[in-house]
This record gives structure tokens, sequence and C-alpha cells, in this order.
């Protein structure tokens, strides 16, 4: 007998599984169930990651954030511990200490609370954040062309009751018309609406910013009954005076604070935490994901022993005609890779297609490098547990084989 090519050993293991398509399938489903959640979630946490970025591009690389209590280890990672942590945040004289230590105007404080906000005879509870008039122009949150417009300091300085209203905010609010120009009801304040910001989704781990609404500072303190302020935006003039700039706010506000009492960061630093929680994260998940592939690898070997009894009697008519065992062994052993492969096949598939639909939702983005590992960690299940059924087929012997019934 003619030592049989690879080509042969591949046709042959393909007819074998063809012969019965119902087990194929149902053998695969484990591998197609785990390469579907791997490739769904490495490709959710991909998109995470994208998303994440845009949002920060979008503030600039020059952005600083002032906040109370201590925000980053010594690791570099988000702080358990909120020791330091100011009673009544921030104040005015904050505000004037670093206008006046930094010679700049760029300073943005930020305060928010939640309240109910009403048009006719809808009502909605709503973020409203109060600012300053350079917020909008400098962090990206200003209405593009033909949408309105942000508050000028003279607006600020006389507490204007104006609003700019997120896109989810002004759809709720006003169903059936444009909500620019039209007036809601915000606590004891009829707010006029001089702005509808575009829709931009939510930020990572955070609420929508297309339900915030943003008005003058004074609005939100007069709302909340104090002018505490919650955090500092400041812009550096340029991302290579960062260091610099942080520097300088550190040693204005440890004239007032201890050093644990606040945190200075720049978006870099906080974009680098987000980023290594969201590659964390998606490790884990995948992992928790990857088990299924395992299921799925014992179901195929499970098939294999099963299909190898099955054939036993052909395996010993194979040997006593000459068939090498080493022949018999790669014929299984492809049958089980083959086995996973479609699997692995499908499962990039469905995953793909899945991908297409969250991504409707929640940023989401299919990468080359997890359709790769995917597919290749698809073939492993096959190599990995179709070894010891290929294994047991080519050691048979072929006359206690051709007497088995």
């Amino acid at each position: 007998m003619l030592k049989p090519s690879l080509n042969d050993l591949i046709r042959s293991s393909i007819r074998s599984i063809l012969k019965n398509k119902s087990r194929t399938i149902l053998t695969s489903l484990g591998v197609i169930i785990g390469v579907t959640s791997v490739i769904l979630l490495t490709s959710i946490g991909n998109g995470l990651k994208i998303f994440v970025n845009q949002q920060f591009e979008a503030l600039g690389s020059n952005t600083i954030f002032v906040s109370p209590g201590k925000i980053f280890n010594d690791n570099g990672g988000f702080s358990n511990s909120r020791s330091g942590l100011i009673a009544n945040s921030f104040t005015q004289k904050n505000i004037t200490d670093l206008k006046r230590g930094l010679k700049t105007n760029m300073i943005m404080p930020l305060k928010t609370t939640s309240i109910e906000a009403k048009s006719n005879n809808i009502k909605k509870t709503v973020t409203i954040v109060g600012t300053n008039y350079l917020y909008g122009p400098n962090n990206n949150s200003s209405p593009s062309v033909g949408n309105g417009r942000w508050f000028t300091k003279e607006e600020e300085d006389k507490k204007s009751n104006v609003a700019i209203l997120g896109a989810t905010i002004a759809d709720d609010l006003f169903p059936n018309s444009t909500a620019l120009g039209k007036k809601i009801v915000v606590g004891s304040k009829n707010i006029k609406i001089i702005g509808v910001n575009d829709k931009k989704g939510s930020s990572f781990g955070g609420p929508s910013v297309d339900e915030y609404v943003y008005t003058p500072f004074g609005i939100v303190a007069d709302i909340a009954g104090n002018e505490n302020i919650q955090q500092i935006i400041i812009k550096a003039p340029n991302k290579d005076q960062i260091e610099s700039t942080k520097e300088k706010i550190k040693d204005i506000l440890l004239k007032r604070f201890d050093k644990d009492a606040f945190s200075v960061f720049d978006s870099a630093q906080l974009l680098n935490s987000i980023n290594t929680i969201i590659s964390t994260l998606t490790i884990a998940l995948t992992g928790i994901a990857a088990i299924s592939l395992v299921v799925g690898g014992i179901g195929i070997m499970n098939i294999m022993l099963v299909t190898v009894s099955e054939r036993t009697r052909e395996i010993g008519l194979r040997k006593a005609i000459g068939a090498y065992p080493r022949a018999i062994l790669l014929q299984f052993l492809f049958e089980a890779i083959i086995l996973s492969g479609i699997g692995g096949i499908v499962g990039i598939i469905l995953g793909s297609l899945g991908t297409l639909a969250i991504n409707s939702f929640f940023p989401a983005k299919v990468t080359v490098s997890s359709i790769a590992i995917a597919f290749g960690v698809s073939f492993m299940v096959g190599i990995i547990f179709g070894v010891a059924p290929a294994r047991k087929a080519s050691k048979l012997s072929p006359i206690e084989a051709l007497r088995y019934e």
C-alpha cells in the first residue's frame, strides 16, 4: 500500500465529518459559543478604549483636572482611599488664588446636582452642570452651528436664567418640537434654552453627557444652596507646559490644603488609568468566556472517542491492508482540528455580526488580532483535545479491531 499524502488524509477526514452533519454541528457548538463570546468581549473592550480615547482627544492634550481627595495611588492606579477629602470641596477663593498664581483666566469650575426639569406636562430628572463662559468653547461642549450658542461672560456675571441642553434631554422634554428658544422650569427658575448640543453618548463609567443641562455656575449654586466647587478644569498654555503647570497648581493649593486633600492630574494620566482598567476587565472577562472553549474541546474529545469506537473495524481493516499507525493518527487528529476549526469560523462570523449589532448601542470594534487569536485558539483546542482519541485509534491492534463487534 502506498503511503497516503497529506491531502488524501485531509480529504478523508472531511468526508468522515460530512457523513454526520448533525453531529458535526452539535460537536462544534461549544467552540462556536466560546469563540463568539471571546470576539464579542474583546470587541467591546477595544471599542470602549477607542471611544474613551476619542473623548479625551476632544478635551485636548493640555487639560488639567483638580479634584478633592486622593484620586490616584502611588502606582498610578485609582486610589480606594478618600482620606483628606475636602469637606466642602473648593471655593471661589481657590479659583481666585489659581488665577493670580497661574496668571491665566483659563480656569473653569464645575458644580453638578440632580433636579427635576419640566416642560409643559413633561417632567424629567436631569443632571444640571454649573460652570463658566469658558467651559463650552474649550471642552467640546458648545452647540454646533445652527443649534444655538454657549452663554456669555455677561450672562454668567448676571446669573442669567439660560441653559444649553444635551441632545437626549432636548428630545425628552420637547419630543414634537425644537427645544431651542423654549423654556423649562428647574426648581423655582424659568430657564431659557439658548443652545442644544449634538448627540455625543456616555463617557466611561458615567452618565451620558446627552442628559446634561449646562447653566452659569450661579444658577446651580442657587439651586444647591451653596457655592462649593466639585472640580476645577484648567487649560495649560500647551502640552509642553502641563507638568510645570501642575506643579504650580499644587504649590498654590498646598498653602491651604494638605497634600492628600486634593489631586491634580492631566487628561493623559487619567486616560492611562482608565485604559489599564479596561484592559484588565477585558482580559478577565475574555478568560471567563474562554472556559466555554475548554468545554467545547472536551465535547470534541468525547465525540472523537465515540467515533474511534464506532469505526474500530474500519481501523482494523485499514491496518490489516498496510495502513501506517501515523496515517491513522493524523486522520483522526485532522478530524478533531476540522471540527474545532468549523466552530472557530462560525464563532468569528457570529461574533462579528454580534459586534455590529452591539455597536448601535455601545462602542465595539472587531480587530484583526482578536480574530487571529480566536481562530488560532480554536485550532489549538482541536489539536489538544484530539490527540488522545487519535493516539487511541493509531494504537489499536488490527487483529483485535477486526474481531470487534
